[in-house]
């Protein structure tokens, strides 16, 4: 096994209330949005700024729905998620792959495969960020963006320690705090993108991958 938090926090940070096998936790389809429709459209709005059209993409931590915008053309989307059934009902998706971060932080690509990857609302319950990051960096092409994005929701059995002793704010600080420590990140962005209203919060922390000449 990885150690957890990779140096970053003690590994107690990434300790979880449920330390069952995520395969097992999300073996049943949980096909319900997690943030409500203001915070989608925003959501989709910020992919439609940062993620390259025409691209290849990977959705990270995928489930059965992508929230790229209406319009948005992508070439291809890779789903890599917990749920075959989900992401096989995900229509923005053009393939998809089950696979556990947890257990095995090496993405199954090969270096620069992609143009652009997104993380909605799950970056809570990764227990090796470090080495998660540094993976998106390898099958990211040079320059190409990573969005992560999150509200204030989460299933608390599975969320990390250090998520769940830490504000929104901090959150937005904590994954900063990933993209640079990971290293190979550049221009790294953070934003709270919440709807007016009452709808859900957004928030959003995007890099790109160092290229070769910097």
């Amino acid at each position: 096994m990885h150690p957890r938090g990779d140096g970053l926090f003690p590994p107690a940070a990434y300790a979880r209330a449920d330390e069952s096998s995520d395969d097992h936790f999300y073996i049943a389809p949980r096909k319900v949005v997690h943030i409500d429709a203001g915070a989608i459209i925003a959501l989709g709005r910020l992919y439609s700024e940062a993620l390259p059209a025409g691209g290849r993409l990977l959705d990270l931590m995928s489930s059965w729905r992508s929230h790229l915008p209406e319009g948005f053309y992508a070439r291809e989307v890779v789903g890599l998620g917990l749920n075959a059934q989900e992401m096989a009902d995900n229509p923005q998706l053009t393939s998809s792959i089950v696979h556990d971060v947890n257990r095995d932080p090496r993405l199954p690509f090969g270096n620069e495969e992609f143009d652009g990857a997104m993380c909605a609302v799950s970056i809570q319950y990764v227990t090796h960020p470090l080495l998660v990051f540094r993976e998106l960096r390898r099958v990211l092409r040079p320059r190409a963006p990573f969005v992560v994005s999150f509200s204030n929701r989460c299933f608390p059995p599975k969320a990390v320690a250090v998520w769940l002793s830490t504000t929104d704010q901090q959150h937005l600080m904590l994954v900063r705090a990933y993209f640079e420590a990971a290293g190979g990140w550049m221009d790294v962005k953070e934003e709270d993108r919440s709807p007016s209203g009452n709808d859900d919060p957004l928030y959003a922390v995007w890099a790109l991958t160092a290229s070769g000449d910097t």
